[in-house]
């Protein structure tokens, strides 16, 4: 199975409501008077970064993962835990995580270690408190709604290739975090840019059930010879959203299209039809 095989396949075992028919990144769970966002992100040797990499900035950007998802729903991390495969640079991975966690107040709850032979796998749950309710959803965009992101996207891409301006960018991204829960009273739709802008855009569109039209040449990108490249690499991690016309946004973003009612397709790239996600960005399996 691929990812979106298996995840249809999810969808008919039994679900908890604040799972939101697994179409978004997070769970919304209110307990008494408390909404809590919960996450979980999981990273892989050779898939998500190479046996080489400093394990200190592998811990990093796990942490980062989690809290971009919360960054997405308006949410304040409260805590994570972690799953951990032993043995491979054990201390520096402490190391960085250590560093993270201090960088973003957020406490370590708990996890699971565990031994392995092959390549190593981590995970991380990551715990928040909603700031605004309701909580954002990639899902809500409106015919009308301005299409925004909060900075440019390929910078991850560079800095993986070597680039010295952009190294940071790979291998210690920021989530958005204040920006996320700013934002969350002004949006119609939410989510963080993890798997290439397109091709979240195009998810966006698909739940809201409308097209997103985007424009090329008001996108913020690392490298303009390297547009399209830059809009389908993914590893972001800023946030995607919408808004209505004419709102007053508490943060700079980047205007780059607007939500029509659904059309041929989900997505418009210069009014180009996107009907099929395939090559649009990252996708697992």
């Amino acid at each position: 199975m691929n990812e979106s095989e298996f995840i249809a396949a999810l969808r008919k075992l039994p679900l908890h409501p604040g799972a939101r028919g697994l179409e978004d990144d997070c769970a919304v769970l209110t307990i008494g008077g408390e909404t809590l966002v919960i996450t979980h992100d999981m990273m892989a040797e050779d898939t998500h970064f190479l046996s080489h990499a400093d394990m200190a900035d592998v811990a990093w950007k796990l942490l980062a993962a989690n809290l971009s998802d919360l960054a997405a729903k308006g949410a304040g991390p409260i805590g994570v835990l972690l799953g951990h495969s032993l043995g491979s640079d054990d201390a520096r991975f402490l190391a960085g995580l250590d560093e993270g966690l201090r960088t973003y107040g957020v406490p370590i709850m708990g996890g699971d270690t565990v031994a392995t032979t092959g390549t190593s796998t981590y995970g991380m749950t990551a715990i928040g408190r909603a700031a605004h309710l309701p909580v954002p959803s990639r899902k809500g965009a409106q015919p009308g709604d301005g299409i925004h992101v909060t900075g440019p996207v390929g910078r991850a891409m560079l800095g993986f290739e070597g680039d010295e301006d952009h190294l940071q960018a790979f291998n210690r991204p920021v989530p958005r975090l204040a920006e996320g829960i700013a934002l969350a009273p002004h949006v119609s739709a939410m989510m963080d840019i993890s798997d290439g802008l397109l091709l979240d855009c195009w998810r966006m569109a698909w739940v809201s059930g409308v097209t997103l039209a985007i424009d090329s040449a008001v996108v913020p990108v690392a490298s303009r010879p390297r547009m399209q490249e830059c809009m389908r690499w993914g590893d972001d991690y800023e946030l995607l959203f919408t808004a209505p016309e004419g709102a007053a946004l508490p943060v700079p973003a980047f205007r780059i299209g607007t939500v029509r009612p659904r059309g041929s397709a989900p997505l418009l790239l210069d009014e180009a039809p996107l009907a099929d996600p395939a090559n649009l960005g990252y996708r697992h399996g």
